[in-house]
């Protein structure tokens, strides 16, 4: 069964193009089948995946014109993705033409629902769409063509106005599309356990969507060097865990073997660093598809009675 996950915040800069990311990869990584879909124009999850920027004008004509997207297929295995890039930025003024004229775009669900892992007859079991901060118009498409909603968040104030901003915009879009569902906070670059922050986080949601919405347990800790490091090599945390892991093997075997290398404590370090980032989203990947699971279940069971 398909769901489709849009990942957003009002904010930029809070982590949502690397939990993306993070997640898909994740995911994938457990055998499960995976599709990415870019919709910020900056692109940036092709830094984040190792594929490189691109232009994004396959995705924008399919959201203005209905055309297929092109999709870039094995990324990672069972992975494909949807690339964003600039030429996103021409969909909001599409959006308002048409709709001077009593028209609207065919959007982005009907895309993506054409859309079908090679080799295979069975469907997505995730579909993930990264959204652009301040292009409302684009995240409202999205919104509408989405099953869930995850917001991250970090602790400071911008970022929770941020919050607050996609959150009313959540609100507005059940009018179109009752279905969406707000899955969860995730706290992003946080403390473990910071009890003050998540208070702060669900004060916000209830005052904006008046009733309680759930936080994640799992945060995913900011860590700069890992940070760097992956969005360098275009790898995922559990992918540079693995490089990491493979680094200080092979300085293993060259001390055994009786050659000079310098050990120090920076790659224990770094390795110890990526082992935890990749728990981080290990964890949180489990704990995202036992909500959605949960949330299949009430519905099957709502309808039942």
């Amino acid at each position: 069964m398909r769901r489709v996950v849009a990942i957003a915040n009002g904010k930029g800069g809070v982590g949502k193009t690397t939990l993306t990311a993070g997640l898909a990869g994740q995911a994938a990584s457990e055998g499960r089948r995976v599709l990415v879909v870019d919709t910020d124009p900056q692109g940036n999850l092709g830094r984040d995946l190792g594929y490189g920027l691109q232009d994004g004008s396959s995705l924008g004509l399919a959201i203005t014109h209905g055309l297929p997207m092109e999709v870039s297929r094995g990324v990672r295995n069972g992975l494909d993705v949807v690339p964003g890039g600039p030429a996103l930025w021409d969909v909001g003024a599409a959006f308002t033409s048409r709709g001077a004229r009593g028209a609207s775009l065919p959007g982005l669900r009907p895309a993506v629902d054409r859309v079908r892992p090679e080799g295979t007859d069975k469907d997505y079991d995730l579909v993930l769409v990264d959204t652009p901060p301040g292009e409302p118009i684009l995240q409202e498409l999205v919104f509408a063509a989405s099953d869930y909603l995850i917001i991250p968040t970090r602790s400071d104030e911008a970022s929770l106005d941020g919050l607050v901003v996609v959150a009313q915009r959540f609100a507005a879009a059940r009018t179109v599309n009752p279905d969406l569902t707000l899955l969860g906070v995730v706290l992003f670059g946080v403390r473990a356990g910071s009890t003050r922050l998540i208070k702060r986080v669900q004060s916000a949601l209830d005052e904006t969507l008046g009733g309680a919405a759930p936080v994640f347990g799992t945060s995913i800790r900011y860590l700069e060097s890992a940070a760097v490091d992956m969005r360098g090599r275009g790898l995922l945390p559990h992918e540079l865990e693995q490089v990491h892991h493979g680094d200080k093997s092979l300085r293993i075997n060259r001390l055994r073997e009786g050659v000079k290398v310098d050990t120090g404590d920076s790659l224990l370090s770094r390795e110890s660093s990526a082992a935890r980032l990749a728990g981080d989203y290990s964890a949180l990947a489990h704990e995202v598809l036992a909500a959605i699971t949960e949330r299949e279940r009430r519905s099957r069971v709502e309808v039942a009675v």
